[in-house]
């Protein structure tokens, strides 16, 4: 046999060694964590929300390369257009991960309460949906009506707003009717930002995050549960799509960031935020999600404004570079400086967010015109953003 025959009869073998090398060296880090005296440990050491944090960022870890691969393979790529801001194409998927992770998490560590079956049932819902989309690219209303299926499922196990009190009239169906609108907002409002690398996944585990260190502060166990997996899995996302100096090797897709919008929407639903304090209890996750639920507002009345849009069905197919990275990147930030100044916004609000729990109420006060007053210096960087874009 010749030397290159010799060669060439070898790279196969080489091939499957370093494949096996790549996705062994990641399978030790989960297999740890699930062996049961880990598990114990964590447990007795209370230590349980960053267990399951890191278990589901281990599962990520391992599951991305494997989705990227087969987006690679079947072609399911978001190709470069005018209206993106990444110049090749990338795989899509990584929101399949994310989600296998987040219930392989679940599905491990806990008994599911009837809320918490509700959220990752209309969660899976909104992530087969979203899968479609990025292989076949759904219609707008396509992609909307399989939202309202997910959101209507959790409504079937009892997921569902009280915010109207139950002694006004018809108070169960405007109280039903505000938590679609809440999932919707919360759920889009996440996709739609998913326009920069790490943004949408950066987020997700910001807000997941604030809302695990409030379940805690408040004993919320199974709210608890699901925020630490969140974070977990878009923790272990992030090194994948968030690079700073080189562009993302797999993107969430509609899949990922509808999922993250869906469960931080579901996990809003579910926690009690205050007791006999109802400004608190609407105004904790509102700070926690500041960012994407002031963005999807500003964008919306903007483009109603302008003449952009004259009807919904306008307003659902309509894509534009006109979202708060858009325009920060309009003022000359690049797109990483980008990324992380929303970022600091964000986690900048929540942490007003957990200051409100045991806040009196003159603190309560200046606490939510601080809020205010951010959230107006972002309208301001947006409007020039918007005229020097």
């Amino acid at each position: 046999m010749s030397r290159v025959d010799s060669t060439l009869s070898t790279q196969p073998e080489t091939s499957v060694a370093a494949a096996l090398g790549f996705y062994g060296s990641r399978l030790v880090f989960p297999i740890v964590l699930l062996l049961p005296p880990v598990r114990r440990w964590a447990l007795d050491a209370r230590l349980l929300w960053p267990y399951l944090g890191a278990l589901a960022f281990s599962f990520v870890f391992l599951f991305v390369p494997l989705v990227r691969s087969f987006a690679l393979w079947r072609g399911i790529l978001d190709h470069p257009d005018p209206r993106k801001v990444h110049a090749v194409a990338t795989p899509l998927l990584g929101g399949a991960a994310v989600y296998a992770a987040f219930a392989l998490t679940v599905l491990y560590n806990f008994e599911f309460s009837r809320d918490l079956k509700g959220v990752a049932v209309g969660a899976t819902v909104v992530v087969l949906v979203g899968i479609l989309d990025d292989m076949f690219t759904l219609p707008a209303s396509v992609k909307l009506a399989g939202q309202v299926v997910g959101v209507l499922a959790a409504l079937g196990y009892g997921v569902t707003l009280r915010i109207v009190p139950s002694a006004w009239p018809g108070a169960i169906w405007l109280n039903l009717l505000l938590t679609i609108l809440w999932f919707l907002t919360v759920t889009n409002a996440i996709q739609f930002l998913d326009g920069m690398d790490g943004l949408a996944a950066g987020l997700g585990a910001i807000a997941s995050f604030f809302v695990t260190i409030t379940a805690m502060q408040t004993s919320q166990r199974y709210l608890m549960f699901l925020s630490a997996a969140l974070l977990g899995a878009c923790l272990g996302f992030l090194p994948y799509n968030f690079r700073i100096r080189a562009p993302a090797q797999v993107f969430l897709g509609d899949a990922g960031a509808s999922f993250i919008g869906f469960t931080l929407a579901g996990l809003a639903v579910m926690g009690e935020w205050a007791r006999d304090n109802p400004l608190i209890a609407l105004c904790t996750p509102i700070l926690i999600l500041g960012v994407p639920l002031f963005d999807i507002a500003f964008v919306a009345v903007n483009r109603v404004v302008v003449g952009k849009v004259r009807s919904f069905h306008e307003w659902l197919a309509y894509v534009g570079r006109d979202h708060i990275h858009h325009r920060l990147e309009a003022l000359g930030l690049n797109k990483t400086e980008s990324v992380l100044l929303i970022f600091f916004i964000s986690f900048t609000l929540g942490l007003s967010a957990i200051l409100l729990k045991d806040a009196t109420p003159h603190e309560v006060g200046l606490l939510l015109l601080q809020a205010v007053f951010i959230l107006s210096i972002v309208a301001v960087l947006e409007s020039v953003g918007r005229r020097g874009g």
